[in-house]
């Protein structure tokens, strides 16, 4: 039996995702339609749902899914980038983050993933519709409940003091060291996403000007490998450069 309210996805035979949620009644599925919600209710996941000719397996969404279905309006930090976030900043459940650039709200998930049930992020979104996708995509996840929005500039705003880490996704992160060191714990970690190189050199000297530790910063290339039976080659098709990212520490 699934909970009402649980978060699903049905995967059907061509490994296309919807996501529902379990209730009783009828359910109406983005893309997909409106379903029989006593039948997801009293389904187990892993089992088979049979729908229009159609045959789904019933799975719990993991955060890949979650990702691959948000709304868009701004572009976001991919997963090759977002999930080497959390290991870099040495965050688990229950630490406190606060995250600047909010955009679709896409690395968001990412860090509520990491720090939720007992954990907090404080996010910061100078746009106001940037920040209203953002809101539909965490409620879509079901993540909310460990999540603070706020429509406001962090080179100016009151961030909450112990921090534990501090990610900035903006033009000018530099600007915002000043204040986010204020609420940084000592021994806290700081993260910036920058796509250009001369924005990352003037962040890593900013970063050193400002008595930061552990100053360093990279980007990832991912190249899938090719595996058939008898033979393994790499992908022709490389995800390349999508943006440096920047870390340090405070001491």
């Amino acid at each position: 039996m699934i909970p009402e309210g649980t978060k699903l996805m049905l995967i059907d035979e061509e490994g296309r995702k919807y996501l529902a949620v379990a209730r009783k009644g009828m359910v109406e599925v983005r893309k997909l339609g409106v379903l029989d919600g006593d039948k997801l209710c009293d389904s187990s996941f892993g089992d088979r749902l049979d729908v229009g000719g159609r045959r789904f397996v019933i799975l719990q969404p993991s955060l890949r899914d979650l990702l691959s279905m948000i709304e868009r309006k701004a572009q976001i930090i991919i997963p090759k980038d977002s999930f080497l976030i959390p290991l870099h900043l040495d965050i688990a459940c229950g630490s406190r983050v606060a995250e600047a650039g909010v955009g679709s709200g896409a690395l968001t998930l990412v860090l509520l993933k990491t720090v939720a049930p007992q954990g907090k992020v404080f996010s910061y979104e100078l746009r106001a519709d940037h920040a209203d996708v953002a809101r539909r995509n965490v409620e879509m996840s079901g993540l909310q409940g460990s999540w603070e929005l706020k429509v406001g500039d962090v080179c100016a705003e009151a961030l909450p003091n112990g921090l534990d880490a501090v990610v900035l996704d903006m033009p000018n992160p530099w600007d915002a060291l000043p204040n986010a060191l204020k609420s940084l714990r000592v021994g806290g970690h700081i993260c910036c996403y920058l796509p250009n190189a001369n924005q990352l050199e003037q962040l890593v000297n900013a970063m050193r000007g400002s008595g930061l530790a552990e100053v360093y910063s990279f980007e990832t290339i991912q190249r899938e490998m090719v595996v058939h039976q008898g033979g393994v080659r790499p992908s022709f098709e490389t995800l390349g450069h999508t943006g440096y990212l920047a870390f340090a520490r405070k001491m």
